[in-house]
């Protein structure tokens, strides 16, 4: 079928998260931290990036059953009536 969206999309906040992440550890501590009361957000909010990257690329990665393949397992033959 294609590129699944998940995979692309994996990776762009593995990336992103990454990086805000690393700068969140490497500026610990930091003035810039003064306006968010103290809270490292860079590092907290890279962090929840990178795991929603992961779980969308390893969604993406896993096989999928076909859609034709999903309705043929799930649909039963019908019984026609006989005598009729």
């Amino acid at each position: 079928m294609g590129l699944d969206i998940r995979i692309p999309l994996g990776l762009l906040f593995l990336i992103i998260g990454g990086i805000m992440a690393v700068f969140g550890v490497f500026s610990h501590g930091s003035a810039i931290y003064a306006m968010a009361q103290g809270i490292n957000l860079n590092l907290i909010w890279g962090s929840l990036m990178f795991v929603f990257g992961v779980v969308m690329f390893v969604l993406g990665r896993r096989p999928q059953k076909s859609a034709v393949s999903r309705i043929e397992g799930t649909t039963r033959p019908l019984k026609m009536p006989r005598g009729h």
